[in-house]
């Protein structure tokens, strides 16, 4: 074990589990002052007190001995509602991607993991100052070609793309509304989706949308209306690039006028929603505004806004790195995610949160263990 208390590491674990400084004085029996003082490395605490904030915190005794060399910064996660976010809500973000960053780094040591492959900006040379919306489209269409997706077909499975892409997907069942979905912009990139919310489409339009974040906003803070705008014209044209969608929208025009049955039909040759669909279809002009009205009033009346008329037959997949890379170690290599977990100075409880897995001697079973920011 390192000698060195790490104080840092004490403000991280009260992060994570959503603490004040108060809460955690009060639960260990000393002052709020004195956990301030735990935390800035200007006292340390006793034998005792660590024990109890090891039990408190529920992270082992070690983890406050290991070193802490990067955390996760503001600029480098987007999320959507930044400004409106509570900072209690945002600094549990900030300290889960730094903690479960540690844990990636633990895997990437162990296996060949993807490396990450988003810098399609450089590659292409475009300029990130420079997003119009001409611009993202080309883009969009370029990030397609360069993983070898190609334009001409839907995409079966966003959370497959962004894995190949070098980034770690993970789902949590969070029942608020406060977090939808965010990224990290980091050595190993990290997407995290809300999937309290059921519905496939839009969960593919999230994925989609922090996958613009993680090419278009590199080093960039987000979270304004410009910076989700652009993510979101990202989605829209990656998940359904404009020569396609000019072609398949055509066959749904009767005459001078769109057909909604045939555009709900076409929700699910392309996996996005209707919603989505109409909405692009006024973006590239071919809708008027009053067909763009009349059809947006026609879903709200018909419910089609919070769940598609085919929405239990478009699915995308589970994230498999996570869970395969853990099972690989355990397989392959006798590493336990017990192992694992002490390693990072975690308990079970603690490290279920960042991989979903029951974690103890005999392990995974796969069980999705509830998070909530």
């Amino acid at each position: 074990m390192f000698s060195q208390f790490v104080g840092d590491r004490l403000r991280l674990a009260r992060l994570l589990k959503g603490f004040t400084l108060q809460e955690v004085g009060d639960a260990v029996f000393v002052s709020r002052q004195n956990i301030h003082q735990f935390e800035s490395g200007a006292r340390k605490p006793s034998d005792d007190v660590l024990e109890a904030l090891s039990e408190f915190l529920e992270v082992k005794t070690s983890f406050f001995f290991l070193p802490l060399e990067t955390e996760v910064k503001a600029e480098q996660c987007h999320f959507r509602k930044r400004k409106t976010t509570p900072v209690n809500v945002t600094n549990r973000i900030l300290a889960f991607g730094t903690i479960f960053e540690q844990l990636v780094y633990e895997l990437h040591q162990q296996l060949e993991l993807p490396s990450p492959n988003f810098d399609i900006l450089e590659h292409y040379d475009f300029d990130s100052n420079e997003l119009d919306a001409s611009v993202i489209e080309l883009i969009a269409e370029k990030t397609r070609c360069y993983w070898g997706l190609g334009i001409d077909a839907p995409i079966e499975s966003m959370t497959r793309v962004l894995e190949n892409a070098g980034a770690i997907v993970v789902f949590i069942d969070d029942p608020s509304d406060k977090v939808d979905a965010l990224s990290m912009n980091r050595k190993y990139p990290l997407v995290v989706r809300n999937t309290a919310k059921d519905n496939a489409c839009r969960l593919r339009f999230d994925l989609a949308h922090e996958c613009g974040h993680l090419i278009l906003h590199q080093g960039i803070e987000t979270g304004d209306a410009k910076t989700e705008k652009e993510a979101d014209m990202f989605a829209s044209a990656f998940l359904f690039p404009r020569s396609s969608f000019v072609k398949e929208f055509k066959k749904c025009m009767v005459g001078s006028k769109p057909n909604i049955r045939k555009i709900i039909e076409l929700t699910l040759k392309w996996k996005v929603s209707a919603k989505m669909i109409i909405y692009r279809a006024r973006f590239l002009d071919l809708i008027s505004a009053i067909d763009y009205r009349s059809l947006n009033v026609y879903l709200n009346n018909k419910g089609y806004t919070k769940k598609e008329p085919y929405g239990d037959l478009i699915i995308d997949s589970e994230p498999e790195v996570l869970r395969d890379a853990i099972d690989v170690l355990k397989s392959d290599l006798g590493i336990s995610s017990y192992m694992l977990a002490d390693k990072l100075g975690l308990t079970p409880e603690t490290f279920s949160i960042f991989a979903p897995f029951n974690c103890n001697d005999s392990d995974n079973n796969n069980v999705v263990v509830p998070i909530r920011f």
